[in-house]
């Protein structure tokens, strides 16, 4: 859809892959709760669009997200295509097991590079939060399931300031050593930078954690976020977290605003020649019908420029 033009850049990957956030790290910041039709339609369409990773849920209790109380009724709606994976996030072992009934084969553990922010949202220490995610990685893991392990608070904390390299590298390879399958690095307040991002990229590769390990998820708070997606691509990272419209955020850190969108990224990965799978106009066209449902403008620069021109 992008009609003016392609030019790669040296060194960047041939194809990336989109882990879609929207249904759940998009939906579970919104203010009212959003009906299970429209979630489910949400979903779908993304995969028409050529979505082959749409994180879908979370199996948290719904006192502490009341958005996503709708999980179980959710994922039995949703019509669960062949070739297309539909992560869940889960909390703990109950999760895992609410989980595991549905027939669900992706699941993600989040936990913190920092104690602050691991105390705020699990309401335990990094330590611990590790030790409680333990069990529920080793039983997903025998039963065949993809485990991603999301990290936030890489580049920065609300309550502690930047973070050193050193400390997210011990905590992710703590988690990679659980046995998740992804380690997820989240920019969960959007305050880092490209060259903080390569560093970091740099130093986990140091530390022999392997490139096709790491994904990133980076919020555009500062304006950042397709910067530090084109420094992590450049380090040969190939899986990049974006929220459809870029809606989302973060309940336990309000600094957090929206998740980088989805169609900006698209807009600059189609430049740059990389491919996707993902049809940029069918993804405008899907963020244009969810923001009328919310009743509000989509925060994605793209949807707006395409749908308002």
């Amino acid at each position: 859809m992008n009609h003016y033009g392609v030019d790669p850049l040296p060194g960047l990957p041939g194809r990336v892959t989109i882990c879609e956030v929207g249904p759940r790290d998009g939906l579970q910041n919104e203010a009212g709760l959003v009906p299970v039709e429209v979630k489910v339609e949400l979903v779908e369409r993304l995969v028409d669009a050529g979505h082959t990773v749409v994180e879908t849920t979370s199996m948290v209790h719904p006192a502490w997200v009341p958005q996503l109380a709708d999980a179980e009724e959710v994922l039995r709606r949703v019509d669960r295509r062949p070739g297309v994976r539909y992560p869940v996030l889960v909390p703990n072992r109950r999760g895992l097991d609410r989980a595991l009934d549905l027939g669900v084969t992706d699941i993600a553990v989040f936990g913190s590079a920092t104690e602050s922010f691991a105390k705020a949202n699990l309401n335990r220490g990094v330590t611990e939060s590790l030790e409680m995610f333990a069990p529920v990685v080793a039983r997903a893991r025998e039963a065949g399931l993809h485990v991603r392990g999301y990290l936030s608070m890489c580049w920065g904390d609300p309550w502690e300031g930047a973070v050193l390299i050193s400390q997210v590298v011990s905590v992710a390879t703590r988690l990679l050593g659980l046995g998740c399958t992804e380690l997820a690095l989240g920019d969960t307040i959007g305050v880092a930078t490209p060259g903080r991002v390569a560093s970091l990229i740099d130093a986990l590769l140091a530390a022999e954690v392997p490139l096709d390990r790491i994904a990133v998820h980076f919020h555009d708070t500062y304006g950042q976020g397709l910067a530090n997606c084109l420094a992590a691509l450049q380090r040969g990272v190939t899986t990049v977290d974006a929220s459809a419209g870029g809606l989302g955020g973060c309940p336990y850190a309000k600094s957090a605003t929206g998740n980088l969108a989805t169609e900006d990224l698209l807009w600059q990965l189609d430049g740059l020649g990389v491919h996707t799978g993902v049809d940029l106009g069918k993804l405008v066209e899907t963020s244009d019908w969810l923001a009328k449902e919310l009743r509000r403008p989509s925060p994605s620069r793209t949807v707006r420029a395409l749908t308002q021109g």
